[in-house]
């Protein structure tokens, strides 16, 4: 019960990079801590510790060498759980998914996310704006209050 009702009043979002540019991931980060935005004011906080965290927000392209850590990740993550995978990388590999498109295979990425673990919310952009990732966030925010 304490939980459920935790849930409601606060939201811990982490982040991981699986590779890329830092793009999306300066984006994200601007988003929840700068001043400008201030998504702590909603009680949306970042947070380290997967045991902790409601949302997932994934970026980057996810490499061959960082996907075995992101299932992990993901599947030490409290039921219920949202997965926000943010920016072009994370949706379809990015200017990385090319590398070695003309064999049909990519030798150093896995991704997109996809792929790797389910994803509830898809923000685009290269990178995505700040108000983009705050509105994904907030998508995913009804399935953590799902019964």
């Amino acid at each position: 019960m304490l939980k459920e009702i935790s849930r409601k009043k606060c939201i811990h979002v982490m982040l991981v990079y699986t590779g890329g540019c830092n793009g999306c991931d300066i984006e994200v980060v601007n988003c929840v801590l700068s001043p400008y935005y201030d998504a702590e004011q909603y009680n949306v906080f970042l947070t380290w510790n997967p045991r902790e965290a409601d949302i997932l927000v994934v970026t980057g392209c996810v490499t061959k060498t960082i996907t075995a850590s992101l299932k992990k990740i993901y599947e030490e993550m409290p039921e219920p759980k949202a997965v926000v995978a943010a920016g072009a990388c994370a949706l379809m590999g990015g200017v990385y998914g090319n590398i070695g498109a003309d064999l049909g295979t990519s030798d150093f990425i896995d991704g997109p996310v996809k792929n790797i673990i389910p994803v509830d919310v898809n923000v685009p952009g290269c990178p995505p704006r700040p108000e983009d990732v705050i509105t994904g966030i907030v998508k995913a925010i009804p399935k953590l209050l799902e019964k």
